[in-house]
């Protein structure tokens, strides 16, 4: 029997035949999906409509451009109230609840996006109605980890856990890839001025009838919280308070991960651009390329996670950044190969953390706490390391001191080394209910 079949037909202990592995698969994976298009579609298509939302100033053209991408990052730091506030009502009303509201929210922010009037014909309610937006996408994306992290490892069946726990980053990506053709496929149909009158609305208005479609495949879910906890209620902040120590684990569990990760799949291109005079349309494809590559792998990583354990892919993964971060990306030239050879080396080496970080994480915290516990110390720790490494990369790069920047991403893969050091093997201990 294929292992499709063998996720598909499951049963209980006591012959009655449990809800489809596969459903509750693609439950989270295509809501996540759909989150992720809309969160990306929004900075690959901030240079159309920058202008018409913020007003240049004085003749510097840059103003709307930047005004957009703050505006962006306000909706990052969103991520940790999203992550607390939804993850708090996964674990009181139930996983399928908070992963309703969650796709909910992401669409009605796609909506709002598309549906925000330029400047010239509202004013500054132009750019507040952007800010909404924005706000609402960034709790619903850090909502939407908590809750489907939760979701995907509570519904895995006996040693499946790290293999379910893979396709958090495989419709991640998916969503990455489906934003940037969506993005690159308007801009070829469309001339300069209809993608910057119009066009891209059309992107956002196709994420919101997605969540649509998400939101009809996460009704048929089936919900993970036991019974005994449906009578419990903790409260917001439980989590914090009575597990301190591993909410301050989930926090060194991502800081290596998170820098690694947005520095791969999303600073790379550009800090090819920066240093090494790379073309810019050259960087697009490599990105793609290197993208598709890795979420192939995620699966890969995730069943060897199930027959060999976590920690010697999080051990993996963590000393070969600290060690190779440098050299690697002292590789990067203007040709064409050593971008790419970079790039899907990293992947591999990244693979060992985020093909296993669902299951890592909701095996540190018990079910009644867990998708709280998780999602606050995680999108807190995306926020500060993960979300500001472009930024960190290109202000080294204006100070002089480029070089820097690698060993910053080696510095924080080496501290996550040292958690990983202390952390049991989970892999084979039933998950608690």
């Amino acid at each position: 029997m294929s292992s499709a079949e063998h996720i598909a037909e499951d049963r209980a202990p006591d012959g009655v035949r449990p809800p489809s592995r596969l459903r509750q698969l693609a439950a989270a994976s295509i809501g996540n999906a759909v989150e992720w298009y809309d969160w990306y579609a929004y900075s690959f298509l901030a240079v159309y409509f920058a202008g018409q939302i913020f007003p240049e100033g004085a003749g510097n053209s840059l103003v709307p451009l930047l005004s957009t991408f703050a505006v962006f990052a306000v909706g990052f730091f969103m991520r940790p109230v999203g992550g607390l506030l939804m993850g708090a009502l996964a674990d009181r009303r139930g996983r399928r609840t908070a992963l309703t509201l969650t796709i909910l929210l992401m669409g009605g922010g796609s909506l709002l996006v598309a549906l925000t009037p330029t400047y010239a014909a509202a004013g500054v309610a132009a750019p507040l109605i952007l800010v909404v937006a924005r706000l609402v996408q960034g709790l619903s994306v850090g909502g939407e980890f908590a809750a489907s992290t939760t979701f995907l490892v509570e519904s895995a069946g006996p040693g499946r856990r790290g293999l379910f726990s893979s396709f958090q980053y495989v419709s991640t990506t998916v969503g990455q890839l489906l934003a940037s053709g969506t993005a690159a496929l308007l801009a070829a149909l469309l001339t300069e001025q209809q993608m910057g009158e119009w066009g891209w609305r059309v992107a956002f208005l196709v994420g919101a009838l997605l969540s649509l479609l998400g939101l009809w495949i996460r009704r048929g879910a089936h919900e993970t919280r036991s019974e005994q906890q449906a009578a419990d209620r903790p409260g917001l902040f439980e989590a914090l308070r009575r597990y301190p120590r591993q909410s301050l684990l989930i926090c060194g569990i991502t800081a290596g991960g998170t820098i690694a990760y947005y520095t791969w799949t999303t600073y790379l291109p550009t800090y090819a651009q920066v240093n090494a005079g790379f073309d810019k349309g050259d960087s697009l494809t490599v990105g793609t390329l290197s993208l598709a590559f890795f979420a192939l792998l995620q699966p890969l990583g995730g069943m060897l996670s199930d027959r060999i354990g976590r920690k010697p892919l999080l051990l993996g993964f963590s000393l070969g950044f600290a060690v190779l971060a440098v050299p690697l990306l002292h590789l990067v030239t203007d040709s064409f190969a050593s971008l790419l050879l970079v790039q899907c080396a990293g992947m591999v080496l990244l693979t060992g953390y985020t093909a296993i970080a669902a299951a890592v994480n909701a095996e540190v915290f018990p079910a009644r706490v867990r998708a709280a516990g998780i999602g606050f110390p995680y999108s807190l720790t995306v926020a500060l390391f993960g979300g500001t490494a472009p930024y960190v990369g290109t202000w080294f790069k204006q100070a002089g001191h480029a070089d820097l920047f690698p060993w910053y991403v080696a510095a924080l893969c080496l501290v996550s080394f040292l958690v990983y050091l202390t952390l049991p093997e989970t892999s084979r201990q039933k998950l608690e209910r």
